[in-house]
């Protein structure tokens, strides 16, 4: 399994799968290689590009290096992009996209693609409050790794009734292990959440194309957040794949990423 070594010395491991240009994938909220969608999607992606699947800092099989900041975050990535040759694609869903969005303002990223970064831009649905994440981070202290992640899933909106299953499944214990990494992920989305325009000066530095992408059955505010990030980004494309939520499904959304980062071959040919 190749690693690469982060600024702060932390090991980032990584695989890669298929041949072209380099494409890496930045997961969200309590996934990584070995829990959640990006495996499925890579797959779907391989046979266009060499795409770079790793565990972000603290998840799977990479490291973690303590205190966490956003800063760190972006340098795991800087240190893929190097090993990448020099220079790679992005794609980022859910918090993850606003991680992409980050690195992509400082690091050599020519093209990259988010799917619905979740942003509450105006009053469709109430802020995520103020005392939330440190309250996650109190149950985290106290050994109670499991009352995060249900707490994280009733605020992305799964039932309590569902919530209240979600220790008799299998996938539980993947869930529970990452939890600490929730008050990463909802920290790298400060100043997006709170119901108010999103943070101008942030993302001032996107200026390579952008495919920002939602689902046509996802909530009315996580897809106004989308297009206010959209309308925020210069050389944004939004568009939106009908009949998907946030949940996307691979076979939806890798057609829509290979023609986009296809598109600078297509204008060369």
């Amino acid at each position: 399994m190749p690693t690469v070594t982060s600024k702060d010395g932390t090991t980032i491991a990584y695989q890669r799968l298929g041949e072209g240009p380099p494409l890496i994938l930045v997961d969200g909220a309590l996934c990584y290689r070995a829990s959640g969608p990006m495996p499925d999607l890579a797959r779907q992606l391989a046979p266009h590009f060499t795409v770079h699947l790793y565990d972000r800092r603290g998840r799977g099989e990479s490291g973690e290096k303590l205190p966490w900041s956003a800063e760190r975050e972006v340098e795991d990535l800087a240190a893929l992009v190097e090993a990448a040759g020099g220079q790679a694609w992005l794609f980022g869903i859910s918090s993850g996209a606003a991680l992409a969005l980050d690195a992509a303002a400082r690091l050599p990223v020519p093209r990259l693609a988010v799917y619905e970064p979740p942003f509450i831009v105006d009053g469709s649905r109430p802020p995520v409050a103020p005392d939330f994440v440190p309250g996650l981070r109190d149950c985290l202290a106290a050994g109670r790794a499991g009352e995060v992640v249900k707490r994280f899933m009733k605020l992305v909106g799964m039932p309590g009734p569902v919530v209240a299953l979600m220790p008799a499944l299998p996938g539980w214990k993947k869930l529970t292990a990452v939890a600490h990494t929730v008050p990463y992920d909802l920290t790298l989305l400060e100043g997006t959440q709170a119901g108010r325009p999103l943070p101008r000066l942030r993302w001032a530095g996107v200026t390579q194309p952008c495919l920002v992408l939602d689902g046509g059955k996802s909530p009315a505010w996580m897809r106004t957040g989308v297009a206010a990030l959209a309308g925020l980004l210069p050389a944004a494309t939004h568009r939106t794949l009908p009949g998907q939520t946030h949940m996307v499904k691979a076979e939806v959304l890798a057609p829509a990423l290979i023609a986009f980062f296809a598109e600078p071959a297509r204008r060369a040919s």
